[in-house]
């Protein structure tokens, strides 16, 4: 059965189906809607992710325009009149703000353009990756920060602590993620969101958990790994710039000699090392994932690229692709559990974690090491704040 929702919130349950709006319970045998909200389960199909990165506006057939547009209008026009009176749309509900008439027209509409979706597009190959991630990033997108400026005090006199404590009022304390902001898959934000991805170093420590501490995990050396996964190569259970400097050059170079040298050899396509070349097979990679204008990754995305750029959009969207799928079984450890997936910013995934789930730790790990091309080694961070983290042996 077809049918849309009114609102995305747990506490905002509310459903449209066959002409009628059902503000108390969900029918059964709801089947296909526009997109996510986390109170209708069982087996539901999205059509929004049938054409991901497109709008109900890119999708509206012709037939449609003239109605959609001016229901549309309605749509802004009610946003806008929400932001001008200050109401905090996390913690109300659309439907209680606007009338059943409007609510009616603009479901209806909406059901016509979402049924022309699923007749006119082909289902994703990587669909039930795509639907797993949007549940774990509308999880995070209601989890709301705890923000404490005392985290600052040290800097408070500084020019740049000032703008920015000026800036974090009016900001939003939610992070609200984008899955299509980049060609590679890697996330973004929206332009409502927390600047998770972007805020200063310097001004991390006003984030704080909201259960005993964060706890962030990464990949040690993520693009590398991926590299070698990729090659087939065995993955060195250290740092991998030790392994390199000890394995392939067994130089008196140092650590960050040999780090500089591989990057610079890496994502340089003219650059030459036989060295290099026989442990990572650059060539090889390239020659398999790339057939001349685009590059098509193991998780079947196809992204237009030239010969000089090949080798990285397929390391760093593959790599984007292993981060993300391990962040979601992470979110399945810690399902109906009092800690969470607060965050992730690039490839470090951050946990909101309360110590009553401390014998879930090793699974965690687990999870998160555990990469579909590969297990990988990982780095741990501990602290009472996210400028404080500190790194914590495995």
């Amino acid at each position: 059965m077809l049918f849309q929702t009114l609102d995305d919130k747990n506490q905002c349950v509310a459903v449209y189906s066959e002409g009628s709006l059902n503000l108390e319970d969900i029918p059964a045998g709801l089947t296909k809607t526009w997109n996510y909200a986390p109170y209708v389960s069982g087996d539901v199909e999205y059509a929004n992710l049938y054409c991901v990165g497109c709008s109900l506006d890119d999708v509206c057939p012709p037939r449609l325009k003239d109605r959609w547009e001016s229901i549309n209008k309605k749509l802004k026009a009610f946003r806008r009149s929400f932001g001008i009176a200050l109401v905090d749309m996390n913690n109300l509900c659309f439907f209680d703000l606007v009338q059943d008439r409007f609510l009616l027209e603009y479901c209806d509409v909406k059901n016509q353009i979402t049924q022309h979706v699923f007749d006119n597009y082909e289902k994703p190959n990587n669909y039930d990756f795509l639907r797993d991630l949007t549940a774990v990033l509308h999880d995070i997108r209601y989890r709301k920060l705890n923000i404490d400026i005392n985290g600052v005090k040290k800097i408070f006199a500084k020019p740049k602590t000032r703008a920015f404590l000026k800036k974090i009022n009016v900001l939003s304390p939610y992070i609200n993620y984008d899955i299509v902001g980049t060609r590679t898959g890697r996330l973004t934000t929206k332009k409502d969101s927390f600047p998770i991805l972007t805020i200063d170093k310097d001004f991390r420590s006003v984030i704080k958990p909201n259960n005993d501490l964060f706890i962030e995990l990464d990949f040690n050396a993520a693009e590398l790994r991926t590299a070698l996964a990729l090659s087939g190569v065995e993955q060195p259970d250290q740092d991998i710039h030790e392994w390199i400097a000890k394995e392939v050059f067994t130089s008196d170079e140092t650590r960050d000699e040999i780090k500089k040298k591989v990057f610079a050899w890496l994502y340089n396509p003219v650059a030459k090392n036989d060295t290099l070349e026989r442990v990572f097979h650059r060539t090889k990679i390239t020659d398999k994932y790339f057939n001349g204008q685009e590059v098509i990754t193991p998780f079947d995305r196809r992204i237009e690229v030239d010969t000089r750029r090949a080798f990285n959009y397929i390391v760093q969207s593959t790599t984007s692709d292993l981060f993300l799928r391990v962040m979601i079984k992470v979110a399945n450890v810690l399902k109906e559990k009092k800690s969470y997936v607060a965050f992730s910013v690039h490839d470090s995934l951050v946990i909101d974690f309360s110590m009553e789930d401390k014998h879930l730790l090793n699974e965690i790990v687990e999870a998160f090491s555990g990469t579909d091309l590969a297990k990988f080694k990982i780095n741990m961070s501990v602290g009472k704040n996210y400028g404080s983290m500190k790194t914590k042996r495995l």
